[in-house]
C-alpha cells in the first residue's frame, strides 16, 4: 500500500477494530495534507483497535503532527520481524507515536525523524495512564530530532527494553533516551551506544523525579555516547 494520503488521520490504513498486516509494505503515504490533525502516516490504530504487523515493512511515511510510520491512539500495536525505516513527522514520533500498549519484537526501528518536539524513533505518552511499551530483541538506531529523545522520547509511561540496542541516535537532549520526570524505564540486557545529543544525556536524559533501572546485572551497557553517557540516571558512568 503506497502513495495514498489522508486528509485528517492514518495516511495508508485506518484500524478501530481489529488488523493483521502480514509479508505487506506500507510505503510513502501521508497523514493531513494541510487540514485539520494528521496521526499514523502509513497506519493510524484508534478507539480500542488491535492492530497486528508481521513481516511487514513501513518506509518513507509522513505525518504532519506524530506517527510519520504509526500512530496508535487508546490502542494496542504489536510489530514482529518487520522493519520502520526512513518515516518522518513534523512534531514527534518519527517512526512510532503511542498513546496506548506498544510491542515490538524483532525490529529494525531505524533513520526516522521527528523534526520539533521529539522521538524521533518513538513516542510514547501517557494522557490516559495506560500506556506501555516492551521493546525486545530490536534495534533503535540512527533516528534523529530537532527536540528531545533522538531514539526514544518517554513521557510519564512505562517502556521495557530487552536484548536490545539504541544506537547512534541524535537529539539535543537525550540522544537515546529522553525519560520524563513521572516515566519510567527499565533495560535489561541492553546496549545505549554512540548516541549524540548537542546539549546535554548523550545517551539517557532523564528528569528528576523519573525512574531509570540499568539493570547492569544483566549485560546492560551505556556507553561511548556524547557528550555524556547520561543525566540524572544511578548507576552510569557520566
Amino acid at each position: 500500500m503506497s502513495g495514498n494520503t489522508a486528509r485528517v488521520s492514518a495516511g495508508g490504513l485506518r484500524n478501530a477494530g481489529r488488523l493483521t498486516v502480514d509479508h505487506s509494505a506500507i510505503t510513502g503515504n501521508t497523514a493531513n495534507a494541510g487540514v485539520g490533525v494528521g496521526f499514523g502516516g502509513g497506519i493510524g490504530s484508534f478507539a480500542g483497535g488491535v492492530t497486528v504487523i508481521n513481516r511487514s515493512s513501513i518506509t518513507r511515511n509522513h505525518s504532519v503532527v506524530a506517527g510519520g510510520g504509526i500512530g496508535d491512539f487508546n490502542a494496542t500495536t504489536t510489530v514482529i520481524g518487520s522493519t520502520i525505516v526512513g518515516n518522518t513527522a513534523a512534531a514527534t514520533g518519527g517512526g512510532v507515536f503511542t498513546e496506548g500498549r506498544l510491542t515490538l519484537r524483532h525490529v529494525d526501528l531505524v533513520g526516522n525523524h521527528a523534526s520539533s518536539d521529539g522521538g524521533g524513533g518513538f513516542n510514547i505518552q501517557n494522557i490516559l495512564g495506560t500506556s506501555v511499551a516492551t521493546i525486545e530483541d530490536s534495534k533503535i538506531a540512527n533516528n534523529s530530532t530537532r527536540g528531545v529523545g533522538g531514539g526514544i522520547r518517554n513521557l510519564a509511561a512505562t517502556i521495557l527494553l530487552r536484548n536490545a540496542r539504541v544506537a547512534g541516535n541524535q537529539a539535543d537532549n537525550g540522544g537515546g533516551v529522553f525519560n520524563n520526570s513521572t516515566a519510567t524505564l527499565t533495560l535489561l540486557s541492553t546496549k545505549v551506544v554512540e548516541n549524540t545529543a548537542v546539549t546535554d544525556g548523550g545517551g539517557i536524559f532523564n528528569i528528576v523525579g523519573g525512574t531509570v533501572n540499568l539493570n547492569t546485572a544483566t549485560g546492560t551497557t551505556v556507553i561511548r555516547n556524547r557528550p555524556n553517557n547520561c543525566v540524572d540516571v544511578p548507576g552510569c558512568p557520566g
